[in-house]
């Protein structure tokens, strides 16, 4: 597509918004309604549902992963609009497009109320200074009670101390799924044209610096072509394409760059433009290499602009190098090499992930927010042809005072009543502290405090003991002492001495000792977990063990065999479950869980020096 000479945009004619929201309280599905409803598509255009998930794993698990832009053209105005995550995880997409915008849309349940992720963004939003619209969702639904939520939101902007002008948002009531807003309970619910008009009144026209051109780069996207583009909001001056401006590193180091194309964005993609003027949320091609928190500027010496800090990592996971008897079978990257240069990659496009080298080098230590974001790297690299072996999640502790600290997090559970007694159990085995129960027409929430060892693999016993009722949020609250041990796993393993395919023979006699995690014919191997034992120890078994066949026995006799179906472990599970002892081998096609040393008599001996 070539550039096009469109009109220029002022400033007042322009809006930049973030939609910001909990998990599953209908972010994208909003963004598709303000798409379809504002004329960016053909009629005859044939749309997917959620077309902003433009990521595989988004649309299989239902939720937002990345950050993404896109602009929409309403009665003369230009809205650009981030779509943002909703999940505690993947926090740092919210955090470094709150400089891009000038207000927020703050999208709330009309059931379940602001959530844990509803007050951290929030939050977020409200220390910027930043517009708010809020907008009560679903009401459609029969279980609906907007007015409740809406208490719950103004309690919210209480509870964080919100200015005047912020305590006193407009609130909207909509079903995003059915088309409406209204800016009563009982509006009309025809259209989302009361959406629009709050936008434009609401949220003000971008400020415009005096200067030269000046860009902070919020988010880096790939174009096939031209390589990587620098996404950010022009604060003042002009650019054009074909013109060389410097790349002011975070570092000091100072580039020069020509840029090679200028892009605006509209409706779900981009289009290429000769020129951009302040206001406007941009892309810019022509870097061989560009961070996020780096500032553009016409001149070299111009002043670098500030960067908002992050907050930190919490949990860290060591990515190994597959070294299994069964490496290279699948995947087609399985050197170390490979393997740190796509860590490394990420971490230009995902600030809150830190890669860090060990003296080992088949071996490096990532720190995230949560498993689940190193959990969705992990997915990513499989998908892309990586073989990788990576270990339970550990957090990251400090020592602050001289005492050893470890980080604890605010949690919010939801769940049937009658499901209520086991999940407390669960929260109690976990040593977490209850703050606060709500019994509500949906269920009980639960609220409490709980340190973030002891919420790894929660969400996964939550889902097995409410099947898949269960709701859970949380957020970071702060660093405290280092609390007693917590044991989440009170289960060993039946573990293969042997290497070869599966033998339903065998299997037939391992399943009387637990439950198995592998089916005749899959391929094993020495020191590969193939079954849980009900004992807190490890069993070991053979499951290549074939039937020996004689005159006196013959094979027909174990024709009606039955086995169990086999265990299989999501990625996430599987991270969650494994002891500190043993690792996940994940392959394009495989997830196989080992021990760290697969050697049997060594790891007996390791033990025995252990308990020395």
């Amino acid at each position: 597509m070539s550039a096009l000479a469109e009109p220029t945009r002022t400033a007042e004619k322009i809006r930049n918004i973030a939609i910001i929201a909990h998990v599953d309280h209908g972010k994208t599905t909003l963004v598709d309604c303000l798409l379809q409803q504002s004329g960016t598509f053909r009629e005859n255009q044939e749309v997917q549902e959620r077309a902003m998930d433009s990521m595989d794993l988004e649309r299989e698990k239902g939720i937002t992963i990345k950050a993404k832009n896109t602009a929409i053209q309403w009665n003369g105005y230009t809205i650009n609009i981030v779509d943002t995550p909703g999940h505690a995880d993947f926090g740092a997409e919210v955090e470094r497009v709150m400089k891009m915008v000038d207000g927020v849309l703050l999208l709330t349940d009309a059931v379940g109320g602001p959530q844990a992720q509803t007050r951290w963004v929030l939050r977020k939003a409200l220390s910027h200074g930043l517009k708010t619209i809020c907008v009560i969702n679903k009401v459609d639904r029969d279980t609906a009670r907007p007015e409740w939520v809406h208490d719950k939101v103004l309690e919210l902007f209480l509870d964080l101390e919100a200015d005047e002008d912020q305590f006193n948002a407009p609130f909207l009531y909509a079903s995003a799924k059915n088309g409406f807003a209204d800016r009563e309970e009982d509006g009309p619910r025809e259209n989302m044209t009361a959406l629009f008009e709050t936008i434009v009144e609401r949220i003000p026209a971008p400020v415009v610096e005096e200067g030269d051109f000046r860009m902070l780069v919020s988010n880096i996207d790939w174009d096939a072509f031209v390589g990587r583009l620098a996404i950010g909001r022009i604060l003042s001056g002009k650019i054009e394409s074909g013109a060389t401006i410097h790349a002011l590193r975070k570092d000091g180091k100072v580039d020069r760059v020509k840029i090679t194309k200028l892009i605006r964005f509209t409706g779900l993609g981009v289009q290429p433009v000769e020129s951009c003027e302040a206001g406007d949320i941009v892309g810019i091609a022509g870097f061989e290499d560009v961070d996020i928190g780096d500032t553009l500027a016409a001149s070299k010496d111009a002043e670098a602009l500030p960067f908002m800090e992050i907050d930190p990592a919490t949990v860290q996971m060591e990515f190994h190098v597959n070294d299994g008897p069964l490496a290279g079978k699948d995947g087609k990257k399985v050197t170390s090499r490979q393997v740190r240069d796509r860590l490394i990659q990420e971490t230009k496009a995902n600030i809150s992930i830190k890669v860090a080298d060990t003296t080992e080098g088949t071996r490096f230590l990532v720190n995230a927010r949560g498993s689940m974001q190193i959990a969705v790297l992990v997915e990513t690299m499989r998908r892309e042809g990586y073989e990788v072996m990576v270990s339970r999640p550990t957090v990251l502790f400090k020592e602050i005072d001289g005492k050893q600290c470890e980080p604890f997090e605010q949690v919010w559970v939801e769940v049937p009543e009658e499901m209520m007694g086991s999940v407390m159990e669960n929260l109690s085995n976990r040593k977490a502290q209850i703050t606060n129960m709500e019994h509500h027409h949906a269920g009980v929430t639960i609220e409490a405090t709980i340190s973030t060892r002891g919420l790894i693999g929660f969400e996964s016993d939550l889902t097995t003991l409410t099947s898949g009722h269960g709701v859970c949020s949380h957020m970071f609250l702060e660093y405290r002492p280092k609390g007693a041990e917590i044991i989440t796993r009170n289960t060993g393993t039946l573990c293969s001495v042997a290497t070869g395919p599966a033998m339903g023979y065998a299997l037939n006699m391992i399943q009387a000792r637990g439950k198995l995690f592998v089916a005749p014919g899959d391929e094993v191997y020495n020191g590969q977990i193939v079954g849980e034992c009900p004992r807190k120890e490890d069993l070991p078994v053979n499951p290549c063990k074939a039937k020996q066949l004689d005159n006196m026995r013959s094979s027909g006799k174990d024709d009606n065999v039955q086995l169990a179906p086999p265990i299989r472990f999501s990625l996430e599970r599987a991270i969650e479950y494994i002891a500190a002892d043993e690792l996940v081998e994940a392959t394009p096609k495989f997830l196989r869980l080992r021990k760290r040393v697969l050697d049997s008599e060594e790891r007996r001996r390791i033990a025995k020096r252990a308990a020395k």
